[in-house]
């Protein structure tokens, strides 16, 4: 396959994968600031949101304060953030447009109607609403997107670079979703909890399609180690990032080439530490520095798939 066509098809999934999870984390940011606290503690909160997404100093050069609206105007509509839903969205149709021909006519009328619908959107009609159905068509929309590349294309290297895209963006997005509750934890207090976080925890879990799952698997109250447990370790959670670590070590040996053999071996030995990890190493270690050398690690997988494979470019 030509380098500039996976190029392409990696970028549009991450781009799809990046407006669904950006989507995810508002969501629970939004719904942790709507708990009992006072003006400072929210101003904190989307601040500490907005530092995790590497967008602070973008967002204060807009904006004065950490207003709930001023971040939703940033990371949902502003065309000059990169981050924002409004930008991947459009980023995402345009790269599927650069491979229409590669693609299912499925799949590009799945891509070129989620940006026609989002240019429809306002703040004034999201927060007259609530932002949380926004978030869920986002979710929808990519959800789709999915299953139709999945239900549609042929499983060949189109296929797998699609994959690829797709599991490197939603292993970083979901360390950064934990780093957003773990930001506000104490030293010392990431091995306990209090009745009055349960809903912060329920709003992190549902944030990431969780809630039912961790029921599921541990039935009893929600604790943060068994969180992180389900969204770190669990290789059977679709969000976790050892199952996202699976799928890019499986899909990168399915494309590899002369190139790509230390590639290969860094994901696998990523997948290896998660597959064989204990949770209890992981806390005595700190939560917050594993998360952050998490996302190192997967920055750099990336930019050497782009050296490997792809005509190399910057998010």
């Amino acid at each position: 396959m030509l380098s500039r066509t996976a190029d392409h098809l990696f970028w549009m999934a991450r781009y799809m994968e990046r407006a669904e999870n950006t989507a995810r984390i508002l969501d629970v940011t939004y719904r942790l600031s709507l708990l009992p606290q006072n003006g400072e503690d929210v101003e904190a909160m989307w601040d500490g949101m907005l530092k995790i997404m590497e967008l602070q100093d973008a967002f204060l050069a807009r904006h004065p304060v950490f207003s709930t609206e001023a971040v939703l105007e940033f990371m949902i509509f502003d065309r000059d953030n990169p981050g924002s839903i409004y930008r991947c969205l459009r980023a995402s149709r345009e790269n599927a447009h650069a491979v229409r021909g590669t693609l299912t006519s499925e799949l590009w009328e799945t891509s070129n109607a989620s940006w026609l619908k989002m240019r429809d959107f306002t703040l004034a009609k999201l927060m007259e609403s609530g932002p949380e159905a926004f978030f869920e068509w986002v979710k929808y929309r990519s959800h789709l997107s999915r299953g139709v590349t999945i239900g549609t294309m042929l499983q060949d290297e189109a296929l797998r670079f699609i994959r690829l895209g797709t599991f490197l963006e939603r292993a970083d997005n979901t360390a950064r979703i934990l780093e957003v509750k773990y930001l506000n934890l104490l030293p010392g207090a990431e091995d306990d909890t209090h009745t009055s976080d349960y809903y912060q925890w329920s709003a992190l879990l549902h944030s990431v399609s969780a809630f039912e799952v961790y029921r599921k698997v541990y039935r009893d109250q929600i604790t943060p180690m068994r969180v992180a447990e389900l969204l770190i370790l669990r290789a059977d959670m679709p969000r976790s990032l050892a199952r996202c670590l699976k799928e890019v070590h499986t899909n990168l040996s399915r494309v590899a080439n002369a190139r790509s053999a230390e590639t290969e071996r860094l994901a696998g030995e990523l997948e290896s530490h998660l597959h064989f990890g204990r949770i209890e190493r992981i806390f005595e270690r700190g939560m917050r520095k594993y998360l952050e050398d998490f996302r190192d690690r997967i920055f750099d997988l990336g930019c050497r798939i782009s050296d490997d494979f792809l005509i190399p470019a910057t998010a």
